[in-house]
């Protein structure tokens, strides 16, 4: 079996690292380019597009396991048709921009898609609608939050690790998948930015990360109440500023450079040590995950919540002292 693995492991990694060098010739080719401006924290053109190398990889995983396992082809299968949404909007929207309430609605089609999966999986209505909320707000958080040096892949080949460290050992193969398919995209995006993810791969992350999400549920080894603490460093950076930005009366939809983590990169003038402190505290909150994925719930709760407080007192703290300083 770990042999097995290291071969999953790899092709996923080598079919991410091919696509994305070729994705990154066929995007200064097509000039795919994301300029600089205000609202980025970028200061090159840099090609975008690339995250479609990682949904590729994930795609071909999809064909391959239904093969293996031909029992799971419908699931398989539904959950791919979802990816292609997701990622087909975001593709199309790379190219040629759409319009904020088409993307919307097919995330919403592709996210109903999934929970309807989950929950005719587990006989749970609400494990179904759980699902689909989890993945609105996931497409949309990952494509916010893709905004500096390998942030955003790091991210999701964490929380993938973690949410396969979890569950029994044939379901960790999808969680292992996202992991090599991100990592094999990294190198090409950190530390230096060679390609972007793109909207297509970003809010594909988000999708996937969902599925993943549910699946650790779906197998009994976690519950709802801490199933997002893998999560937490985006979920806590782009709700609150979502929500200052409404609070504020801003068109809190449009392109904006106000997430903590860019204020951090323009403060540090770097992106290395931005990414590498949102994986450190990233960290913390898998090991929390793992050690109290076991406890009964009345020890889960507050301990997801006191991680929770913990994580948004910290967002309030270093928003402050940056706009201070």
């Amino acid at each position: 079996m770990p042999q097995a693995w290291l071969w999953w492991c790899l092709s996923h990694l080598t079919v991410a690292a091919l696509g994305t060098w070729l994705l990154r010739r066929y995007a200064l080719h097509r000039r795919l380019l994301d300029h600089p401006g205000e609202r980025r924290s970028h200061v090159v053109a840099t090609p975008r597009g690339g995250g479609m190398a990682i949904v590729a990889a994930l795609l071909s995983g999809c064909v391959a396991a239904g093969v293996f396992w031909p029992a799971a082809g419908p699931i398989l299968g539904w959950f791919a048709a979802g990816l292609v949404l997701v990622a087909g909007v975001g593709w199309w929207d790379d190219h040629r921009p759409l319009s904020a309430r088409l993307r919307f609605a097919i995330h919403l089609l592709a996210s109903v898609m999934l929970g309807w999966l989950v929950s005719h999986h587990t006989g749970n209505l609400w494990d179904g609608v759980l699902t689909a909320m989890a993945s609105v707000v996931l497409i949309n958080v990952w494509n916010f939050m893709d905004g500096i040096n390998g942030l955003a892949s790091s991210q999701a080949a964490l929380a993938a690790l973690a949410f396969a460290a979890v569950v029994p050992g044939a379901w960790a193969w999808a969680g292992l998948a996202v992991a090599a398919a991100c990592l094999g995209f990294l190198p090409f995006n950190f530390p230096r930015a060679r390609i972007f993810l793109g909207d297509g791969g970003s809010g594909a992350l988000g999708y996937v990360l969902a599925a993943l999400l549910a699946l650790t549920v779906a197998s009994g080894q976690v519950s709802w109440w801490i199933s997002w603490l893998p999560l937490t460093a985006f979920l806590v950076d782009a709700g609150f500023t979502l929500l200052s930005r409404m609070l504020a009366g801003q068109r809190w939809w449009e392109p904006h450079a106000q997430h903590l983590y860019q204020r951090l990169a323009r403060r540090l003038e770097t992106h290395v040590p931005v990414t590498g402190i949102y994986f450190a505290f990233s960290v913390a909150a898998v090991c929390l995950y793992v050690l109290i994925r076991h406890d009964a719930t009345w020890l889960q709760v507050p301990g997801a919540l006191v991680w929770g407080l913990g994580a948004t007192a910290i967002w309030f703290f270093l928003r402050d002292g940056l706009r201070n300083s």
